[in-house]
């Protein structure tokens, strides 16, 4: 045997389920390239295929085979509807679990700031595990880098935060919620927090405001509302807005809340800092003070923190499932297209007769594919915006009580929508392309 025939012959060797256990990888391989592809990329390769199909004799074939297979859409419009539906179908699913996690992550990324720092006992990682006896409080006050207001008063509010029984309004079942006790400076400290309906609670009374997310996911926290948490009757007396996690508590004074609960600690200290370098000096002074074994970070830093591992946990729920649901879009895209080739089956061979050659072919039914997976990519992104933009709903966070969020479609979101029913259009369009291509132009013509 010649060196030139053994590789050939070697390659007839191989088994047929091996040659399809590695086509099947190497477009695994080529899916994942695809979806990781920045915009540049996929735009440069739109490009070249714009470039290939204007300037080359092959790509001006295929471009007029596309446009024969366009032409008789209408009278397989049934059949092509099967790959549109099933790939919007799988995008807007999609898009949909990954604006879940968008939104969360954002609802909590946009709580507190950079100047703003939060308490907790060394060790801590949330409230709910942290306490702060009422004997750090005054020394915390007395650090540099706190700020302090025009009467000159250390801007912190040592906080305490429950977790309470509420009923949502959707399902009407018991869920958690924070009710949080905050101390008289809490509103400049807090300085997103602004009062949008009545008024703000008294101190040493059983009053209570509500943020806007809770009163819209709860029952019972309408201006005016008395409710029971625990053994106290509370009223609420008005509604807060932030525009952050905090829209999702239930706000009342500190010392109040302390005595409902007969807890004498807190939980966290928030402390407005002074100056560019106000944070810096204040947690630098916390940890060298030996009487203070606490932890200090950012507001900032510390709600992405609790963000961080739900919202991730979200983004691959969401993909996986998305994939499950891509594989079996990829099978009704094959079955259809496949369908398609037999049906056009003269058609395609009468064209191959005439000079379109394999390539040309080829192209124009992945073409096809491509722009019916394209149609069925914007119509899922599109029903994914309609439906589930800013739509509110709530969810276990950190603490062991609900955070109220919104859905947040982006435009990255539907970016990526399209590149999986690209994605999904390539593989089901591939191997019917294949097929056309190689199927036998006589044995073509005798199909019916």
């Amino acid at each position: 045997m010649s060196a030139a025939t053994a590789p050939a012959s070697r390659r007839r060797g191989l088994p047929g389920w091996l040659r399809t256990a590695l086509s099947v990888l190497l477009l695994a391989v080529g899916l994942a390239v695809w979806v990781a592809l920045p915009w540049p990329g996929v735009l440069l390769l739109a490009l070249l295929l714009a470039a290939w199909l204007r300037g080359t004799r092959s790509g001006r074939l295929a471009l007029a085979a596309t446009r024969i297979g366009l032409g008789s859409l209408p009278q397989r419009w049934g059949a092509s509807s099967v790959i549109v539906v099933g790939i919007a179908g799988v995008v807007g699913v999609l898009v949909a679990m990954l604006a879940m996690g968008r939104g969360f992550e954002a609802t909590l990324a946009s709580t507190g700031d950079d100047r703003t720092a939060i308490v907790l006992r060394g060790g801590s990682q949330a409230e709910t595990n942290s306490v702060i006896t009422r004997e750090q409080v005054p020394l915390l006050a007395t650090l540099p880098g706190v700020a302090r207001d025009a009467q000159g008063r250390p801007l912190l509010s040592a906080e305490l935060s429950q977790v309470v029984n509420l009923v949502s309004k959707s399902e009407g079942l018991d869920v958690n919620a924070q009710f949080r006790g905050v101390g008289p400076l809490a509103w400049a400290v807090h300085d997103k927090v602004r009062i949008v309906q009545g008024r703000r609670f008294r101190p040493g009374l059983n009053e209570i405001v509500v943020g806007l997310g809770a009163q819209n996911q709860f029952r019972d926290l309408e201006v005016g509302d008395t409710l029971q948490l625990g053994k106290q009757r509370w009223t609420v007396v008005g509604a807060f807005a932030s525009g952050d996690a905090h829209e999702s508590e239930l706000w009342t004074d500190a010392e109040t809340l302390a005595a409902a609960a007969s807890h004498s600690i807190y939980q966290s200290i928030t402390v407005r800092t002074s100056g560019p370098d106000g944070y810096a000096r204040f947690k630098a002074a916390v940890e060298a003070d030996p009487r203070l074994k606490l932890d200090v970070a950012t507001t900032r830093e510390y709600y992405r923190r609790q963000a961080g591992g739900l919202s991730t946990l979200i983004d691959i729920l969401g993909k996986v499932i998305g994939t499950i649901m891509a594989v079996g879009a990829v099978f009704g895209a094959l079955n259809t297209m496949y369908a398609a080739v037999a049906t056009r089956a003269r058609e395609i061979a009468t064209m191959r007769a005439i000079g379109f050659r394999g390539v040309p072919v080829v192209v124009a039914i992945m073409l096809e594919t491509m722009l019916l997976a394209l149609a069925g990519g914007a119509l899922g992104g599109l029903l994914a915006w309609l439906v589930f933009n800013n739509y509110s709903v709530s969810t276990l966070g950190s603490n062991f009580s609900q955070v109220v969020f919104q859905f947040r479609v982006t435009p990255e979101l539907l970016w990526n929508g399209l590149k999986w029913a690209l994605g999904i259009g390539l593989v089901g369009g591939l191997f019917p392309a294949l097929r056309a291509a190689q199927l036998p132009v006589t044995t073509a013509l005798r199909e019916t």
